[in-house]
C-alpha cells in the first residue's frame, strides 16, 4: 500500500485563519505533505482543489468545509464534511438532518473536536460535540491539535509558554475522546479516527505579546492523518480525490504525531485461515488472527482489545500477537520526547468477527 501524508481541517481568510489556499499550501510542501484537506466555517470555497508542486514533490489541496449552528450560543456540534460538493451549511441547525444530507450527497462527515474546553483567558467557550445520539457519522476528529493547546493551557502562564514552546504541549488524545470512540466500536458501529490541525494561524498582539500562533507550516508537522492508499497520486483530480475519500471512509489510516519523530511507515495487519486484513478492514476469527505491528522505530507499543491493552512492546520495531478472542483491536505508540512519555500513532482499528457476517 502507498502512504499519502495528509494534513486536515484547516482555515484561511474565508473563515478565521491568516492565510490563502496557496499560502496553506506552500507551508505545506515545505513539510512533504500530500494531501490539503482545507476546511473554512460554514463555506465550501470552491473552484480550488488542485495540485501544487515543490521540484519532485506533489500535493493536493481539497477544500472541505466545518459546518455548525451559528445561532447556538456557544457554538458547539462542529461538523467536518468532505466530499459532499455542495454547500450544506444551512442544515447546521439539526445535526441528524445536517449528516444525512451529507450521506446523501455522497460526503464523509467526522465529529470535529468532541470534547474541547473552554480557554477563558482569551474569551472561547467549550465548543465540544454534545448531540451524541446522532448516527451514520463517518467517525471523529480522535486528536485535534489546537483543542489540546486549549486542555493543556489551565492558567495565564501555561499558555504563554505553550504560545512560544508549542512543542511542549503535545502529549495526545483527550482521554475522553479516546474513550467516547472505544466506546461506539465496541457497540457494532464502524468509526473511523482522524487526527486534526485545526491550523489558523492567527496574530496575537497584546502589549507584551506579538506571536502567530501556530504557523500553518508549524501544525503541519505534528499532527497527520497518514492514508494508505492503492497508488501515489495520480495526477488526475477525478481519480485522486476519490482514492483520497475511499481511504478515509474506509478508516485505512492511522494518527502520526510527527513531532517527537516521522511516523511513515508504521503498519498495522492482520492474517488469519485464507485471509488478511489492513486498518478499517474486517477479519473473520476462524482458527485465529495473528496481528503484524511494525514502527518505524523502537518505542512503547499497546495493542488494545475493546478498550483495554492486551499486551505491550517496549524498545521493539517488530510485534506481532496471536488472538482467538473476536473484537476491536488498535494500536497506540509512544515515544519519550523532551522529558515525557508522548502519543506518537494512533491506528485505526482491525474489526475481528466471529462469521462472515461481522458480527463481533
Amino acid at each position: 500500500m502507498n502512504e499519502l501524508i495528509t494534513n486536515l481541517h484547516m482555515h484561511t481568510l474565508y473563515s478565521d485563519g491568516s492565510g490563502t489556499h496557496q499560502q496553506l499550501a506552500k507551508a505545506a510542501l515545505k513539510q512533504n505533505i500530500d494531501v490539503l484537506l482545507v476546511t473554512d466555517h460554514n463555506l465550501l470555497v470552491e473552484n480550488i482543489n488542485g495540485y501544487y508542486k515543490k521540484d519532485r514533490h506533489k500535493l493536493l489541496l481539497l477544500t472541505g468545509e466545518e459546518i455548525h449552528d451559528k445561532s447556538r450560543i456557544p457554538p458547539k456540534n462542529h461538523l467536518l464534511v468532505f466530499g459532499a460538493e455542495k454547500e450544506l451549511c444551512t442544515f447546521a441547525d439539526h445535526t441528524q438532518n445536517l449528516i444525512n444530507q451529507v450521506k446523501r450527497y455522497n460526503g464523509l462527515s467526522f465529529l470535529a473536536h468532541p470534547f474541547e474546553e473552554a480557554l477563558p483567558q482569551v474569551h472561547e467557550d467549550d465548543i465540544s460535540w454534545v448531540d451524541w445520539e446522532v448516527t451514520g457519522f463517518t467517525g471523529l476528529e480522535l486528536w485535534n491539535h489546537l483543542s489540546e493547546l486549549k486542555t493543556r493551557s489551565t492558567n495565564w502562564f501555561l499558555l504563554i509558554f505553550h504560545i512560544f514552546f508549542p512543542y511542549f504541549f503535545t502529549v495526545g488524545p483527550d482521554s475522553r475522546t479516546v474513550q467516547k470512540w472505544d466506546q461506539l466500536t465496541m457497540n457494532g458501529r464502524k468509526v473511523v479516527a482522524i487526527g486534526g490541525s485545526d491550523a489558523h494561524a492567527l496574530e496575537i498582539k497584546k502589549t507584551f505579546i506579538k506571536r502567530i500562533v501556530f504557523p500553518y507550516a508549524y501544525h503541519f508537522s505534528v499532527i497527520n492523518t497518514h492514508l494508505l492508499t492503492p497508488t501515489p497520486l495520480t495526477g488526475d483530480l477525478l481519480t485522486d480525490k476519490k482514492m483520497v475519500y475511499q481511504a478515509l471512509a474506509d478508516g485505512k489510516a492511522f494518527i502520526g504525531n510527527d513531532l517527537p519523530a516521522p511516523t511513515k511507515g508504521f503498519r498495522f495487519n492482520a492474517q488469519g485461515t485464507n485471509q488478511t486484513a489492513i486498518m478499517g478492514e474486517s477479519i473473520v476469527l476462524q482458527n485465529g488472527v495473528t496481528f503484524q505491528i511494525n514502527l518505524p522505530e523502537k518505542c512503547e507499543c499497546n495493542l488494545i482489545h475493546n478498550g483495554k491493552i492486551v499486551k505491550t512492546w517496549n524498545k521493539q520495531k517488530i510485534c506481532t500477537y496471536i488472538t482467538k478472542e473476536p473484537g476491536v483491536y488498535r494500536v497506540e505508540a509512544y515515544l519519550n520526547y523532551l522529558g515525557r512519555k508522548r502519543a506518537w500513532i494512533f491506528s485505526n482499528p482491525i474489526y475481528v468477527s466471529q462469521t462472515h457476517s461481522g458480527v463481533l
